[in-house]
């Protein structure tokens, strides 16, 4: 492909001819500068977006490095279908096809911790558009600290930071109430602040020790008065408080680590101030002891615990929901229209005087980067948040303590540190099980069913299996003697799910017949049955005395009246607590560790996350096309886990309800276990597969059935697994490492 574009650098961009070959990508500038022919071998081509350029689809960036802030080249085309064509050419060419990802991709592994805030935020501002090219969509950084005037720079006290839940321009109560009256009385179209945040002025009054000659191209050739230059850090933050027309945030610089645009290195003549001083370096707050040192606090800061908890108010303003719309009127973020995409077709305008005098209005006055989320962004995962809680174990079922759930009230809490140091060692022997689950080796099969297997419990010292089927029978299998011992049928339906109750006394099974069978172990016999539904029950689970049946029916009811200890010597009162309504059959549904959460999912693909505390609907999220296989909270309740029919493995936030990541698979993954960063999945065909969440992959297969995997069970110490298939097969796996 052959056409013409232009490349884009700081406030210039040059005319020239673009071409793409099976290899190479060449651009020629007409003038020969900066060289006759800019060539990027295809091979080397590590990320490439779409941009906008001028508010218009019109540009496209390509690089040859992973984590790097500047590009290879940045291309402008004439028409998007040029943009598109090309993109299309390299992005089809990347082996990997390392194209675009989503800023949802990005947000799991920033929440878990493996994407520092700065590294994120670089990746924001490259998914919206901002680029180290374009002098009006230069990457925009966060002022976070405030105190630019103690001799230390104290980060555990929240005084010292900047509220990131207002823009700049609401950080002063009274300047901005002055500029709401402006608002108030302003015809349409109204605005609340008559600059930006980020333009090409802002960017190089911070950057004109090391580039003058942008200033000076900028300016007619002068430099600005040296009152109004890049003097002080204290003086620049005061400016943005108090200032009547100055909101500007930073840039990137400010959290690296090249101290150069703190230094006239250069030795220009800035100037002489008013007191009679000349501009020289900028002038550092008392708590820097040298320009490394400042750029060192500073992204101490950026990276703090105050910080990492609130910096998702701050990309609601800038890349959120808060950006546009009543949201961004109610949290004071409204700027000029033209600063918007969107705000004007200049496609439509027909002179060109008028077409020159707007892209030069929208070029130098600031842009508003590409909105990338719409709905409140999740919050950070800070240690301070991080629960010690059960694995997401094991047992959909297994018993929690009352005292844990006493301690956990509410939806998010945390776990006591007292209660965390009990569960040390079985933390580490798990995260250690986690590391090494691609080594899980079959070391028997049985076959005790005539149908697919449909739930498995294990008693607590793991010698007794009880397993259900679809053959309407539940058996109970000896580990040890590797015979069956009891197979028991209820009716002539199909069972669907088991529980175990704590004690090992009462097996719970649900059935197809709409009933929910408790059968004693030590007595031999069915001690009761709920008749609670009007259709098929698909799933239980228990918690303190409290059981949870989801059913064909639309519902997932809540029942207390069963105990831990239940007798077999009476008939027992079952209450209805709670009844969760639902538009369509319930599949699947799985608990958090506190009790306090439940998830469902229906077979038309919507999962739903429910408060347990207030029986209500938290957030409903359509993300599967066709039946919901399997759910599961995360162990620290943050996240949800789902598969469907249609391959994909959904994560999504629980605070924000928002789908922050999604892998496919070529076939559906039945069931799975998972510890918040990997997953152990049985698919359609019979194999394990182990995911890494973060790398968005599946690194392993393990073969195991010769039909789907239909459940799964993992002991407490993750060391050992059990599965059912469709090949009517018990299978038992054990860690080996």
């Amino acid at each position: 492909m052959e056409c013409k574009a232009e490349m884009v650098t700081p406030l210039v961009t040059n005319p020239g001819h673009v071409c793409v070959t099976d290899t190479t990508l060449y651009f020629q500038p007409l003038n020969g500068y900066p060289t006759p022919v800019v060539q990027i071998t295809l091979q080397d081509v590590r990320r490439i977006y779409k941009r906008r350029h001028g508010l218009m689809p019109l540009g496209l960036e390509v690089f040859c490095t992973e984590d790097d802030l500047c590009s290879d080249i940045y291309l402008k085309f004439y028409e998007p279908q040029d943009r598109d064509d090309l993109y299309f050419y390299i992005a089809t060419y990347l082996e990997h096809h390392v194209a675009e990802r989503s800023a949802e991709s990005y947000t799991l592994q920033w929440q878990r911790g493996h994407l520092s805030n700065y590294q994120y935020l670089l990746h924001l501002n490259s998914l919206a558009d901002r680029s180290c090219n374009d002098l009006s969509q230069y990457p925009v950084f966060p002022w976070v600290v405030s105190d630019y005037s103690s001799p230390e720079l104290d980060l555990s006290n929240p005084g010292t930071f900047r509220d990131l839940s207002k823009p700049v321009g609401a950080l002063n109560k009274e300047r901005l109430e002055r500029l709401l009256a402006r608002y108030q009385e302003m015809p349409e179209p109204k605005f609340m602040y008559g600059s930006h945040y980020s333009s090409p002025g802002y960017v190089l009054f911070y950057l004109v020790r090391i580039a003058p000659e942008y200033m000076l191209c900028l300016q007619n050739g002068r430099f600005d008065n040296a009152d109004r230059m890049f003097n002080s850090i204290a003086e620049t933050w005061k400016n943005c408080l108090d200032g009547a027309t100055d909101f500007k945030e930073l840039i990137p610089e400010f959290y690296g680590d090249d101290i150069s645009f703190l230094i006239n290195s250069l030795k220009l003549d800035l100037g002489k101030r008013q007191g009679g001083q000349m501009v020289d370096d900028v002038k550092l707050p008392p708590w820097a002891r040298s320009p490394e040192d400042f750029l060192r606090k500073s992204r101490e800061a950026l990276e703090s615990s105050y910080v990492s908890e609130h910096l998702h108010e701050w990309i609601d303003l800038v890349f959120g929901y808060k950006q546009k719309g009543g949201d961004a009127v109610g949290a004071h973020n409204v700027f000029h229209p033209l600063t918007y995409e969107g705000g004007v077709d200049l496609n439509s305008m027909e002179d060109p005087d008028e077409k020159v005098a707007v892209l030069t209005q929208i070029l130098e006055f600031g842009q508003t980067p590409k909105q990338l989320f719409a709905t409140p962004h999740p919050r950070r995962i800070t240690p301070r948040f991080k629960s010690g809680s059960q694995p997401s174990s094991c047992n959909a079922s297994t018993a929690d303590s009352p005292e844990r759930r006493r301690l956990t009230r509410l939806p998010l809490d945390a776990v006591s540190p007292g209660e965390e140091s009990f569960e040390d060692l079985t933390e580490e022997s798990r995260t250690l099980a986690w590391s090494n689950i691609t080594k899980l080796q079959l070391y028997e099969q049985h076959r005790i069913h005539k149908e697919a297997v449909t739930g498995i419990a294990v008693s607590c010292n793991g010698s007794s299996v009880f397993t259900t089927s679809q053959d309407s029978t539940l058996k109970m299998f000896s580990k040890e003697s590797k015979m069956l011992q009891r197979s028991i049928s209820f009716s002539n339906m199909a069972l669907s799910s088991c529980l175990l109750l704590p004690g090992d006394g009462t097996v719970i099974s649900s059935s197809w017949d709409n009933n929910v069978y408790f059968y004693s172990v030590a007595f031999g016999r069915r001690q009761d049955t709920l008749m609670g539904h009007d259709d098929a029950v698909s799933k239980i689970c228990w918690l303190d005395s409290r059981l949870y049946s989801a059913s064909w029916d639309s519902t997932v009811k809540v029942w207390s009246g069963v105990p831990p200890e239940m007798s077999a010597a009476r008939r027992h009162q079952f209450d209805l607590l709670a009844e969760l309504e639902h538009d369509v059959g319930v599949d699947t549904i799985s608990l958090n560790a506190a009790g306090t959460l439940l998830v469902s999912g229906t077979r038309e693909g919507t999962v739903t996350i429910w408060d347990l505390t207030t029986a209500t609907m938290l957030h409903q999220i359509p993300c599967h096309s066709g039946t919901v296989c399997d759910t599961a909270f995360s162990p620290d309740s943050r996240h949800v886990l789902s598969t469907g029919e249609d391959g994909c493995l959904n994560v999504i936030d629980v605070q924000t309800g928002m789908l922050i990541s999604s892998m496919t698979s070529d076939e559906p993954q039945r069931c799975f276990i998972w510890d918040g960063n990997s997953v152990l999945s049985g698919s359609q065909s019979g194999e394990l597969l182990v995911w890494d969440l973060l790398g968005g992959r599946s690194t392993d297969r393990i073969r195991g059935h010769a039909g789907a995997v239909t459940c799964m069970w993992m002991n407490e110490q993750c060391s050992s697994v059990i599965t059912g298939g469709e090949d009517r097969q018990i299978t038992f796996w054990k860690l080996q490492y």
